[in-house]
């Protein structure tokens, strides 16, 4: 064991936390009515918060757990799979468990904008086109864009990632009247709402946006990377232009495990 890895795991496999000076014993309460999964979850999380851990530095493993511990496979095996499931955590097959990157932060205060929050954390931005092609909206698209019987609409999929790193999934709707002509050109290096101002006079001037928990669907799982049943955020907005008409309705599947929103109270 190189000594690099002896220094962050010792302070969990000993078990001994290390800050301000002190050495602190941790024990298990196998006696407690909160679940011994839980605890070894809330303890790994304390330790590396306050061990000064970084990004990529391995987690001991799930029988040197159980060894340290006295607890079963299964026990370890749930407390590290929920810090995956978190984001805590990330795993790499056939090479073991890592701290993972710290979540993307974005504001509720304003537009959720993916090139910004990029920008912002020090990343390089990418979009992957997925499809770009002319469809009949859905009844709700129809609904949400206040659409007639006949009109059709532009269907956007992206996939949206940092430093290359799949991040969301992103699908736009456009009444097409309002776009025609539109090419994954346009787009390719160049923000939607760019685009649809410089190249076709319509401003965004506000949107609503509503967030809900979900998990990732089996066709979500193979464009995220991750596998299904993962926590995700689904992000829905709708955005009008200055004459509060709505020019674009985009849905996305967002990884729970990378990003967070937060806002702030006055």
């Amino acid at each position: 064991m190189d000594s690099h890895f002896y220094k962050y795991i010792e302070p969990i496999i000993k078990p001994r936390v290390y800050w301000k000076g002190e050495i602190m014993e941790r024990k298990l309460d196998h006696s407690s009515v909160i679940p011994l999964y839980h605890q070894l979850k809330e303890l790994l999380k304390e330790s590396i918060e306050k061990d000064g851990v970084k990004p990529g530095d391995k987690m001991p493993s799930e029988n040197e757990l159980c060894t340290q511990f006295n607890i079963s496979r299964n026990t370890a095996k749930k407390a590290i799979e929920d810090l995956v499931q978190e984001g805590v955590l990330k795993r790499i097959k056939g090479k073991g468990t890592f701290i993972a990157k710290p979540k993307l932060e974005q504001s509720l205060t304003g537009f959720y904008s993916f090139s910004k929050v990029m920008q912002e954390s020090g990343l390089e931005s990418k979009d992957i086109m997925i499809d770009l092609k002319v469809v009949k909206p859905t009844t709700k698209v129809m609904r949400i864009l206040q659409l007639h019987r006949n009109d059709k609409v532009i269907e956007l999929k992206r996939l949206r990632c940092a430093n290359n790193e799949p991040i969301i999934l992103e699908t736009s709707y456009i009444p097409e009247r309002l776009v025609q002509g539109i090419s994954t050109k346009d787009i390719q290096n160049s923000s939607l709402y760019d685009v649809m101002e410089k190249t076709f006079g319509i401003m965004v001037a506000k949107a609503k946006e509503v967030f809900e928990p979900i998990l990732i669907q089996e066709y979500e799982s193979k464009y995220l990377e991750v596998k299904e049943g993962y926590p995700a955020l689904l992000l829905e907005r709708i955005a009008f232009d200055t004459s509060e008409t709505p020019v674009e309705f985009c849905h996305s599947v967002v990884r729970g495990d990378r990003c967070r929103f937060y806002t702030e109270l006055i």
